[in-house]
Order: C-alpha cells, then structure tokens, then sequence
C-alpha cells in the first residue's frame, strides 16, 4: 500500500490526539480518580499507536504501547494517580510530539526516548520514575520471525542480548564506526535486528546511539569490552533479553482488538449512543491553507470580470443584461463571505498549548497558578492564528513570572496563595480581543520609569508629561527589563519588544492596563482577517492607494498658510500637537502638474505618534482584497501590498507604520 498519500492525514490526526491527552491529562491531574478521563487518554493513545503501526513507525507505536500499559494500570486500579506518574505521561507524550513534527518535516520520526521508557517502565514495576536507568528491551518491536530466531538459538545454548551503543558526540564518520560494531560482533555472536534498521544506520539517519538484538554464546562483560574496543564508542552496555515476555508479546491485531473491547466494555449504553451520534454529526473535512489561497485568488479573478461586466452592462442598458449581473454579484458577494468563513480558524487551537506550559512554568518558578481559559471559540482568519502564537507564549511568561507572586509574598499581602490569569477572547466589530489578566503584583510606574531615564529612552522633560499607559508602554521598549535577576523564563528585556513588533505587524495593537499591587491586563486588538480588509481609497495625481482604516484617526483640509515648518520638517497645528506632513507624491515619486492651496489630509496614527498624509482627494471607504507585492518586486518602502478594484485598476496599500519614523 502506498502510505504516502496518507501521511498528511496522519500528522493531522496525530496532533489531534495528542492534543487531547495533553488536555485530558491536565485534568487527570485535578480530578485523579475521575476513571472517565483515564478512558479517554486511552482511547487518544490506543488511536495513535494503532495509526503509527500501519504507517510503519513502530517506534512511535512502541512509546503509545507503554502509555497504554500505564494507563490501564491506572484504570485496574494497580496505580494511583501521583506527579510521577502524570510527569511520566507527559514525559512521554513531548516525545511523541517531537516525533510527529519530525516526521512532519520530512524526517523519519526517530528519538531518543530512553528517558521517557524508563520513567513509565518503573512506574509500572512500582519504582520511583526519578532513578529508573534507561531500559532498552521495551524498545524494540519483534515480529514472529524475529521471535522464533531467538527462541532457536536459546534452545542451542546461546543467550540473546540487546547491546546499546552510544557513539561520541564529535564522532564524524558515524556509519564507519557502526560498520566496525558490527563487524566485532559477527565475529562472537549472529546479529538479529538492529533499531533504527541497518539502512537507516548507513545512512547515519541516527543521533549518537543505537541498539541491537543479537545472539551469543560470551558473557555481556565480553561482549561490551570488544565493542569499547572500536574507537569513538562512547558507551556499550548489554542486557540479556526477557525473552518471557518477547514469547508472551500478543500480536499487533489481537493486542488492539483487546484493548478496544475493553474500552468499549467500560462506556456505558447511553454514551455510546452519545458517541454514535456524534461521529455521524462531525462533518467536517480537512483541507490545506494552500488550496484556500488557490481559491481566493481564483475568486478575486472572477471579481475584476464583474467589475468589468457591470461597467458595460451599464454602457449598453440592457435590462437583461443588468438583472443577470447584479444577480451575479449578488451570488459572488455571499460566495466571497463563505470563503472567508472558510478561511476561519478558532483562537481554541491556539490556547489549548498554555495549559501545558503553564503547568511547567509554575513548578519550574515553584508558584500555584490557576489558568482560567474563555472565548476559544472566537475566530480568527488562519494566516492570523499562524503568528499570534508567540507573542501570547511571551505575555504569559512574563505574567507567571513578573506578574504572579510567590505564594509566601501572596499570603503576606492577604492574597490567596493560588494565583489566577484569565486568558480571554472576544469580538469586537471587526477586531478581535485577546486579553491576559493577571491578580499579581502590577507594575511600578516609578520603577519603570526610572529604569528608562536610566537608559535614556526617555528624557527628564518627556517623562513629567507622560500619561500611566504611556509609561506601561515603555516596558515594550527594546532591551527594556526591570527585572533583578535573569532567569531562563524572563529578565533579558527580549520579549515583550518582539511582541509589539509581530502585533503590529499583522495591523494590530498591544495596551497595558496596571494597578500596582493588584494586577495587570495585557491587551492585544487584532484584525478579524488579513485578507480583507477596510481601506480609504485616495488618489494622488492619477494614481490610487488605499490606506487602512485601523491606522486613520480623521481625515481633514489644510490651507497653505496653516502649514508650518519646524526642523527643516512641514507641520501642523492638530488639536494642540505638532503632527508632521508626510506628501505622498514626494514618497512615491508621482509628478504632480499644479500647486495647490487647498490640501486633502488624512491624519495616521502609530501607538502615540501621529502624522498626516497629505493626498490630492478623497475617492470613499471600500473593503479590499490584500494582495502580496511577490517576490519579484520584493520589499517596497511604504507599501504593504497591492488590491486589485472592480474596474481592474491596482491601488497600492500604504503601510503608515513605515512613514511614521
């Protein structure tokens, strides 16, 4: 069977269960004898292993059998649910995942996973998962060929081993030494099996170790000096192979049908109806992000050709002809909503990553942190999700450790010892709104701001007219940290730069709400889409650009004699502040044929700073289509992309942020 043409689907699938035993287990942890959600890790697992193992990743399907075995010990009642072992699960599913996203990449979804063996190994033989030794027999999958090579040559007196070999870490010839493994141990004994497979190991597709299965009538001590022997070997350690559970090992089919005859045992009559239902109600089907674009594109072809059938419906009058294209751009206008809605994605898939990593942070930091999560439903377009992740990664750490206190400061302040941050979302017109509170400490306007007039971002005079958010926003600066002490979560003053950058970049904006003492929310406005966008389109000469309505605070009309200069810069007086002129047709060398009196301003807005963009006139509002410049024309100073209008004219979209320096 060709499995390629199934591998996008299994990666996609993958992560979905993996997803929800990252979910389930979080859960697990606060509700520890809720056997429900022990059943449904299994399930996750049970999936998981039974997909590896017909796509041929049998070392994937090898960790998922050992979660298995823990988890029925766990549903049998045999184990309690303790840190260790949920730290042994979750030990185990961060290698599944680096597994799939190797195998995502084009890799072979190859591991170490000794560590994570080991841990759920000792767990299961009732020892503590922090001294387990890295076992390797469970690591290897036999099929009955291979068991029956064993068993004959126990019969004829040999003793069969498995032998880890770790090579050193500047070794540069890797096949060569595992050549020179190999030959040694033909020489004493008959190899068996080899994990990754010989082909793999030719090809060096390995990190620095590997393990064989092989027969031999010398004791391990033998056979591990002369392997030590081949230079660059860093380690050779033998184990002999219980061959007892090799022999009793069921087979792949009977082992699943078991397994998901006991699952099914266990649901009760009216969930599995429950369940029935809802397979049959989940209509929903994948479809790549690039196929999406395809159509877009595609689309936006067929809007130039009504633009241009509408222009001579008009030109010729007839009342056929009119009625069939304003049915067609009727039809075309709901076409174009539902590939947008297509193009929907909800924030869910991005907020279900933090629980997990708060977990982490909080026993890392030695704080109780409760996560309140709401809104995941709310959406966003795909190309949006893609990079909003990121940035909440950094607001998060920076609220677990700037903002929540220790639990010994919080009882000291009256507080509860458990700390919460509300990670929520919402829509609001055609934005979105992600916020994170937090009840911590807040943040220290004196202390920032002495921070900065220390590093001179900002000066003695701008500092006594700055407003409280203005001086929140300052801890968004470059290299800016009040932190005391470095530590690996944050301190470096390298992050919440980065986020204002990538926020803005995709057209929204960051504020900060504090009160010192008692909290702080963070909070993110995003565009609903990037592909559509609502523009005014200007015109200058007889060129057009649209620019965002996001950025514009109003548009208005300067006299010549209102324009001032002030350091070798044209200004005006707006309300009070000096908003410096930005001339369009000076920006995009566009020639212009008179000198006028009367100028046509629409005033931008970046965070605080202001300026107005001085155009011939105004054409009105419009929602358009972003298009990418391509790689041809390549970064265009000021210019963000292009659309195309209904007549078939290009109008430039004018990036604001790039002339407000």
């Amino acid at each position: 069977m060709e499995m390629n043409q199934y591998l996008e689907v299994f990666i996609e699938e993958s992560k979905d269960h993996l997803q929800n035993c990252n979910a389930q287990m979080l859960e697990l942890e606060k509700n520890p004898a809720d056997i429900k959600i022990v059943n449904e890790i299994f399930r996750s697992a049970h999936t998981l292993k039974g997909m590896s193992a017909t796509m041929g990743y049998e070392d994937l399907a090898s960790l998922t059998h050992n979660m298995e075995n823990v988890l029925d010990d766990i549903r049998n009642e045999k184990l309690s649910v303790t840190t260790a072992v949920m730290d042994a699960l979750f030990s185990a599913v961060d290698d599944l995942e680096d597994m799939i996203a190797s195998i995502a990449s084009g890799g072979d979804g190859k591991k170490d996973v000794s560590r994570s063996l080991s841990m759920l190994e000792a767990i299961q033989n009732g020892e503590s998962a922090s001294d387990a030794v890295p076992q390797t027999t469970s690591s290897i999958h036999y099929d009955e060929f291979e068991r029956t090579v064993i068993e004959q040559s126990l019969e004829q007196g040999y003793k069969a081993y498995e032998l880890t070999v770790s090579l050193r870490e500047d070794c540069l010839l890797k096949a060569a030494r595992v050549y020179m493994v190999f030959e040694v141990l033909e020489k004493i004994g008959e190899v068996v099996k080899s994990s990754p497979a010989v082909d793999q190991l030719e090809e060096e597709n390995f990190d620095q170790q590997f393990c064989v299965t092989f027969a031999s009538k010398e004791d391990k001590e033998f056979i591990e000096k002369s392997v030590m022997k081949v230079s660059e070997v860093d380690l050779a350690k033998a184990e002999e192979v219980n061959f007892e559970l090799v022999e009793n090992q069921p087979s792949q089919d009977a082992e699943e049908e078991a397994a998901v005859a006991q699952v099914v045992a266990e649901v009760p009559e009216e969930n599995k109806e429950k369940d029935i239902q809802k397979a049959v109600s989940n209509k929903t089907i994948r479809v790549n992000i690039d196929r999406l674009d395809v159509l877009m594109n595609l689309f936006e072809e067929l809007v130039i050709d009504r633009g241009r059938l509408e222009q001579i419906s008009k030109e010729l009058n007839h009342g056929e002809l009119n009625e069939t294209v304003e049915r067609m751009s009727r039809i075309s206008g709901d076409l174009q909503s539902i590939i947008l809605t297509m193009r929907m994605v909800p924030v869910e898939t991005v907020f279900n990553r933090f629980p997990r990593m708060i977990r982490q942070l909080a026993r890392d930091l030695d704080k109780q942190i409760n996560l309140d999560i709401s809104g995941q439903d709310t959406e966003l377009d795909r190309t949006v999700i893609d990079e909003i992740g990121d940035p909440l990664v950094h607001l998060l750490r920076n609220a677990i450790d700037h903002g929540v206190e220790s639990p010994a400061e919080r009882k000291n302040k009256g507080k509860t010892e458990e700390g919460t941050i509300q990670l929520r979302a919402y829509h609001s017109g055609n934005h979105v709104f992600i916020e994170i509170e937090d009840d911590g400490a807040g943040i220290s306007k004196d202390k920032v701001l002495n921070k900065a007039l220390s590093k001179g971002i900002v000066s003695q005079e701008q500092a006594k007219s700055m407003t409280d958010s203005q001086i929140f926003e300052l801890i968004m600066a470059s290299g800016f940290s009040t932190a005391d002490t470095i530590s690996d979560i944050s301190g470096r003053g390298v992050g919440l730069d980065v986020v204002k950058t990538t926020i803005e970049s995709l057209g929204g904006s960051i504020t900060i709400h504090s009160t010192e003492g008692k909290g702080s929310v963070f909070s993110v406005q995003l565009p609903l889409t990037l592909s559509i966008i609502s523009v005014m389109l200007v015109e200058v000469e007889e060129e057009k650009f649209a620019i965002p309505l996001s950025s514009i605070i109003e548009t208005a009309i300067v006299k010549n004699d209102e324009i001032l200069h002030a350091h070798n810069q044209r200004v005006i007086d707006f309300r009070g502040k000096v908003v410096p002129l930005v001339f369009l047709n000076e920006v995009f060398d566009v020639n212009k044929n008179v000198d006028e009196d009367i100028h046509s301003v629409i005033i931008v807005r970046k965070g605080e700073k202001l300026a107005g963009l001085v155009v011939d006139s105004f054409i009105g509002q419009q929602e358009v289509v972003l298009k990418s410049l391509g790689d041809y024309l390549g970064d265009v100073f000021a210019i963000s992309g292009a659309t195309i209008l209904g007549d078939g004219q290009v109008a430039l979209i004018v990036d604001c942020n790039a002339l407000i320096q």
